[in-house]
């Protein structure tokens, strides 16, 4: 890279260091250099009083605890500085957002608050499991090609008071905004494609979030009967206009016509891939459910079906089919490609989720609070961005018995070996700790005569909605 793209990308590092500074608005030293031990620590991240044993942590392990329990940390600050970031883009320069959920499992915690019960994939087949701990909610922007790399932008937990849909609408909506004041969207560009998973209710968030300029993108079941528009209806039809037309199922091919758009891709991973489409499906809702808040007749949500068919995976040697439902009705044969495409990056986000967990720490700490969960969220998200804008800047310090990387192909792992070495170019907002003595602490002998409560996992709370609406048809 050339001086000056050099010297733009440390500028650029130098101002995130210096907003995500400015965000922490008590203890703010504390835990601007708790993120710099998590950065330059050799290793993976085992412990937090571990962490205060680095050059790059002057302070005790005292100031630690208090800053993670009691510090305060300004999200809304941290999400404007992350949309005004060079924001990446796919190949076309569509803007891809995934959205996603990785759970912080506690099960040993039962003196934690606002836990729920996540699914979490087992060891064998067929071995979900349902473990308590707290959720959060991840937005990212995805990169073109295959990598390890990407840009998150938001982070929610999913309270056991909340509708998971909801907030996600709320969340996208407010990302988008976000993007859109950063300048990274203007009229006339293309929509932004959101792509996320079969755990998300896709038809819902596209109806919730039809007024904006995005396109959404998910995976559903394979088991899903959809239906397509309602047949013109004769003269002289007698009786009830019918609003949904002929059944589509998933797993009954005898419910298929000819679908809208065939294509077929050569890849080098998955060998011949089949894309094939049908245009203006929607789900059929015969309940309130979710909807329950909704005034008037459930709606009518058209989409593309897309039924992707690969002819082998890395580990699979029968391949089941992919079903995707787009929120868009008249997708060409290049927009299939590009969604079955796109969402196929939507894995990259798990990359980003094991680095989190195996390397930077997110998980490891014994946390109480929910509070203090999200401020050590934020800290962990502010550590890999400062990784990715470090990324041009970046030697490749391999290991003897690793193979090298190419210019601009190190991962986040490789990165973090060396930025260590780039943290003294940067801005170093954190002032020198001042000399003091540690208090006394509980008295020896005492006992703590205030337990902390214990507090139930699951969901605790409904919408006064649906609790009346399921009394007065019980009554």
């Amino acid at each position: 890279m050339h001086d000056h793209g050099r010297g733009a990308a440390l500028g650029e590092l130098g101002r995130f260091r210096g907003e995500f500074y400015a965000s922490l608005t008590a203890r703010a030293d504390a835990l601007f250099e708790l993120t710099e031990a998590v950065l330059c620590a050799d290793g993976p991240v085992r412990s937090l009083v571990d962490l205060t044993l680095g050059a790059e942590h002057r302070r005790g392990h005292g100031a630690m605890y208090d800053a993670v329990g009691h510090g305060r940390v300004e999200p809304q600050r941290i999400r404007r500085t992350l949309a005004s970031l060079p924001l990446p883009r796919a190949a076309d320069g569509w803007i891809v957002l995934a959205v996603d959920v990785s759970p912080w499992l506690r099960s040993d915690a039962p003196t934690s608050a606002q836990r729920l019960f996540c699914h979490v994939y087992g060891r064998g087949k067929n071995q979900a499991q349902l473990i308590p701990g707290w959720p959060y909610s991840f937005v990212a922007a995805l990169e073109a090609g295959r990598t390890s790399w990407t840009a998150l932008l938001d982070a929610v937990r999913l309270g056991p008071t909340e509708d998971a849909t909801a907030v996600t609408a709320d969340q996208l909506r407010a990302v988008v905004g976000r993007l859109i004041a950063a300048g990274h969207w203007r009229d006339g560009d293309p929509r932004i494609l959101i792509v996320a998973d079969a755990g998300y209710d896709i038809t819902r968030l596209a109806f919730v979030l039809a007024d904006l300029p995005v396109e959404l993108l998910g995976r559903i079941r394979s088991d899903r009967v959809l239906r397509f528009p309602k047949p013109p209806r004769l003269p002289g039809t007698a009786g009830r206009p019918p609003r949904h037309g002929p059944e589509f199922a998933l797993d009954r091919s005898v419910t298929w016509p000819e679908p809208a758009q065939t294509s077929i891709t050569e890849t080098t991973r998955y060998g011949r891939a089949v894309a094939t489409s049908w245009d203006r499906l929607h789900p059929r809702l015969t309940h309130r459910g979710c909807w329950a808040d909704h005034h008037g007749e459930l709606p009518v949500i058209e989409g593309t079906l897309i039924r992707l068919h690969v002819e082998r995976l890395p580990r699979d040697r029968d391949p089941k089919p992919l079903w995707l439902w787009s929120s868009t009705t008249g997708a060409s044969a290049a927009d299939v490609d590009r969604y079955w495409q796109s969402f196929l990056r939507r894995f990259d986000l798990e990359h980003t989720f094991r680095l989190f967990k195996q390397t930077l720490g997110w998980t490891v700490p014994k946390i109480r609070t929910p509070q203090a969960a999200d401020r050590w969220t934020w800290l962990i998200i502010a550590a890999h961005t400062q990784l990715r804008l470090a990324r041009p800047l970046a030697q490749d310090l391999h290991r003897p018995w690793e193979k090298p990387s190419p210019p601009g192909r190190l991962t986040p792992a490789r990165v973090r070996r060396g930025f260590r070495h780039l943290r003294p170019r940067t801005a170093l907002p954190a002032s020198a700790p001042k000399p003091t003595r540690p208090g006394p602490g509980r008295p020896p002998g005492s006992r703590n005569h205030k337990p902390a409560p214990c507090f139930d996992v699951g969901k605790t709370g409904k919408r006064d909605l649906s609790m009346s609406r399921g009394q007065q048809r019980t009554g």
